[in-house]
């Protein structure tokens, strides 16, 4: 079989004859033939039909030619598995019915059950493993970013619920985040056993805190993560969320082999705060794609000059794609990343 490995061979460091590209969120909310999908099924009712979910999946690979696929899901998903009762609201996002406010909250929740309560979800995987011609990538909310909706009860800009927490009660904060780690690192491997060939643990509002509370009240767990899934053979892709680059510095002992870059710090010194110790993906501002098509040529090309002085470089946005996004200037760009990059490397 035809496999497109580019994307593998990039999270390992070694050398590709073009640049590897996939966006976040590309498995959705661009696409006209997924928002007629949408008009019959909500987001959870299609991720509870495998056939259903890995048609949207595959949507962006044949449609863009992107050089991995990403699962079509939602980091809420293992969260009812666990005892948390919540509703994706349109406009709004996850909203929590019985929010973490005590012990007593964080005490009754339950380990995660991926082949009971999430067996869909696997089978889906399993699905996109027999049928994909390039690696499929499958994800889980970090515990930050999870425990920021379950303490908070629907999405915030202030986190103060979430704060106040960990400053006024670490002991409760710790014991959540405890159960949260468990979760993803179950959740995770379970996903890998069915046939996902790498996995990206999102903690898209981490660039919240400073870098003294994210090593403090995040960081542990997330190495604990990375560390108990060390033994498994994928690449493991860490993405510190929106805000992020002053919290680099803090990933060096991090036992990932990727980290996503926001918009906000240049490839160039994202790998110098990382020490090099990475490979990285990254960077586009995804808002960028309202513009002309030359000028959002021009700033990929820019990204990708950066990207290519090293191996180890994955082209993506600097956080998810809007609904509004054009599918006809993302087929463009991926075309051109795919030819531009071509051409450069092949001079290197």
């Amino acid at each position: 079989m035809n496999y497109n490995d580019r994307f593998l061979r990039a999270c390992r460091g070694e050398q590709v004859d073009r640049l590897p590209v996939w966006y976040m969120r590309q498995a959705g909310r661009t696409d006209p033939d997924y928002r007629k999908i949408k008009e019959k099924y909500s987001l959870l009712e299609i991720c509870r039909q495998p056939e259903l979910a890995a048609e949207v999946t595959m949507m962006p690979v044949n449609k863009l030619g992107v050089d991995a696929a990403i699962l079509y899901s939602d980091i809420m998903n293992p969260v009812a598995s666990i005892g948390v009762d919540f509703d994706i609201v349109a406009q709004v996002g996850p909203v929590i019915h019985n929010p973490i406010q005590s012990a007593a909250d964080v005490e009754r929740l339950k380990p995660v059950d991926p082949e009971g309560d999430l067996g869909h979800v696997l089978e889906t995987i399993r699905i996109l493993d027999a049928e994909l011609k390039v690696p499929l990538i499958t994800f889980a909310g970090a515990p930050f970013t999870i425990a920021s909706y379950l303490i908070e009860g629907r999405p915030s800009k202030s986190y103060i619920r979430t704060k106040t927490m960990m400053y006024e009660m670490p002991e409760v904060w710790f014991a959540l985040m405890d159960k949260l780690g468990d979760m993803v690192i179950t959740y995770i491997r379970a996903q890998v056993k069915n046939g996902s060939k790498a996995f990206q643990l999102f903690d898209s509002w981490a660039g919240s805190l400073s870098p003294r509370d994210f090593k403090r009240f995040v960081l542990p767990t997330i190495e604990r993560i990375y560390a108990e899934l060390s033994d498994l053979a994928v690449p493991k892709i860490y993405f510190p969320g929106v805000s992020s680059g002053e919290l680099l510095p803090c990933l060096h002992e991090l036992q990932a082999d990727v980290i996503g870059l926001d918009w906000r710090v240049s490839i160039q010194e994202g790998r110098r705060r990382l020490d090099g110790r990475f490979a990285v993906q990254g960077n586009l501002d995804p808002y960028l794609l309202t513009g002309p098509m030359d000028v959002i040529k021009r700033e990929a090309a820019h990204i990708m000059d950066e990207g290519m002085q090293e191996p180890g470089y994955i082209f993506n946005l600097g956080h998810g794609l809007f609904p509004e996004a054009s599918l006809d200037k993302l087929k463009q760009l991926t075309e051109f990343i795919h030819s531009y990059s071509s051409e450069a490397l092949a001079k290197q």
